[in-house]
């Protein structure tokens, strides 16, 4: 059985086996994606992480309608819809819901959760939209206060030592999606696109060891593929969202015959370009680690920096072109297609596609198609 079938294996029963492990005591933590809420908090209080990134499917909003108005991010509202309807029981399972607050489409999750589902217990805390010295101790005090709250919670104290266990065992996460993406650099095909984002969305879900041992076996199976012909467009994918369930961009990139070979996403897929540090203060390392040190996402002031790491990305990466796939109301992100075009053509030459959605796949698919059709060749000539 390859790495991607044991994880598939492994989600079958993972429901059941949560629903075991609460019935000896221990606690699920759902938590919202953004990548500000370090897991290792909640590893190290004998906890059990779920994230939320389940989006695509456009009748869940129809759910979400009683609930919140339709100017809310279509990802935001499917979380909404999914907790509030109770269509996917990862939703339906946690014991308390962390929220950290990234922007007014999380505030407004955040707020409807606690008026709409008041038996479901949550914890919310800001995430600075700038990275100083005094944004730092704003956030490192989060976190302080969610560490206090997961202690009083599962009635377990969180040491330094169980902390930096919990610290490397995400770090050997991380460090292992950095090398399966690594491999991408090179020609041909031997990550696809699918398989990087599986073994990403399969990470918000599964047993962390486990995850680990998955993506281990993935990186020793994946090296020793021959690579595919690479006479097709390289196309990197970036925007603000790619939820699990929200495949058509690239279904479609795919069906006219384009590659990703990179995606770059704030919500959906797990941030693990940098390490947490083991210094003497584990909860420092930790607020350093996700606030500073990471890639910021598009509501991030001044926001050059993410910028910056897309046009080194497609260099990296070699990419032909780059497809920016954006949620409808998602300010920052909509902001930032207007002149990042004009960024990328300078410092490359490449030129940019900009989709936008809604997940109504059945209004969006055809104009979608014949777009990403014409991008694919004009690449091509």
């Amino acid at each position: 059985m390859d790495a991607l079938q044991r994880l598939g294996a492994h989600l079958e029963t993972r429901l059941d086996s949560l629903e075991e492990a609460k019935r000896q005591g221990r606690k699920v933590i759902g938590y919202t994606a953004g990548g500000y809420l370090p897991e290792e908090l909640v590893l190290a209080c004998d906890a059990i992480p779920i994230g939320y990134v389940r989006a695509g499917d456009n009748n869940i909003l129809r759910d979400a309608g009683s609930y919140i108005c339709r100017w809310i991010d279509p990802f935001w509202r499917s979380q909404i819809g999914y907790l509030t309807s109770r269509k996917d029981l990862y939703y339906s399972i946690a014991d308390l819901i962390v929220v950290p607050i990234t922007d007014n489409h999380a505030r407004a999750f955040s707020n409807t959760i606690v008026f709409y589902t008041p038996e479901v217990e949550s914890f919310v805390f800001g995430v600075p939209h700038v990275k100083d010295e005094l944004a730092l101790g704003y956030y490192l005090d989060g976190l302080k206060r969610l560490k206090n709250k997961l202690e009083r919670f599962t009635g377990i104290r969180i040491g330094k030592q169980g902390l930096k266990k919990a610290i490397e065992l995400c770090n050997r996460e991380r460090e292992l999606f950095s090398q399966i993406s690594m491999l991408r650099k090179a020609n041909g095909n031997v990550v696809p696109s699918r398989d990087f984002i599986a073994l990403h969305h399969g990470s918000f879900l599964a047993d962390k060891e486990v995850m680990v041992d998955v993506l281990e076996s993935y990186l020793k199976e994946a090296k020793k593929r021959e690579p595919s012909a690479d006479n097709v467009p390289r196309v990197l994918l970036t925007g603000s969202t790619l939820g699990d369930g929200d495949t058509k961009v690239l279904d479609l990139i795919e069906d006219c015959g384009g590659m990703v070979v990179m995606e770059e996403f704030a919500e959906g897929l797990r941030p693990y370009w940098t390490s947490v540090g083991l210094e003497d203060d584990p909860m420092a390392a930790l607020a350093k680690a996700y606030l500073m040190e990471r890639v910021c996402p598009g509501w991030f002031r001044p926001g050059t920096e993410r910028l910056d790491f897309l046009v080194e990305l497609v260099g990296d990466y070699r990419a032909s072109g780059l497809i920016w796939y954006q949620l409808m109301y998602r300010e920052s992100y909509k902001v930032e297609s207007y002149f990042f075009p004009q960024i990328l053509k300078q410092k490359t030459g490449l030129n940019m596609l900009v989709l936008e959605s809604e997940y109504d796949t059945a209004a969006e698919l055809g104009t979608m198609r014949t777009r990403i059709e014409t991008y694919i060749e004009t690449i091509r000539t």
